[in-house]
């Protein structure tokens, strides 16, 4: 057994840690968390769609994925899977025939109704070991580390 630790600074190493920690807390949240959004029969990129239509109402592709703060990659591919399911409709922009708008249609909206509040339930679960305080001050640490 090799005990020669390598040790690349005191400042590195609790970066290097932080980063290790930042990622398991992701992966255990987002495992925790996608529960309801598989009962519901969605993908987490469906449900992000979906999600953002369900509270914010009609929107262009392009801001959609601005919400979900997320590449187009795959956009397309999954607007089409849920206009497939019946749950989200385009629409001609009546600000901009050259654009189209995304819907959620009347059965993505109960699906919604069902599956929102269970993932609400769900996000409570995961956060609910911290204290309202904690919560704040993580979202502020989080906030600043996102803008470097």
């Amino acid at each position: 057994m090799n005990n020669n630790k390598i040790s690349y600074g005191e400042l590195n190493d609790l970066n290097l840690r932080l980063v290790i920690a930042l990622s398991r807390c992701n992966q255990s949240v987002h495992k925790k968390n996608l529960k309801s959004v598989k009962e519901g029969g969605l993908t987490i990129s469906q449900f992000g769609v979906l999600e953002a239509l369900y509270h914010k109402g009609d929107l262009r592709i392009s801001e959609i994925i601005e919400k979900m703060l997320t590449t187009g990659g795959n956009m397309t591919v999954v607007i089409d899977n849920l206009q497939k399911r019946g749950l989200i409709k385009r629409l001609s922009d009546p600000e901009d025939r050259r654009a189209t708008l995304i819907s959620i249609t009347e059965n993505g909206r109960e699906l919604m109704d069902e599956v929102f509040p269970k993932h609400v339930e769900e996000v409570r679960g995961v956060l609910g070991g911290l204290t309202k305080e904690e919560k704040k001050i993580l979202i502020m640490l989080l906030k600043k580390l996102s803008e470097t």
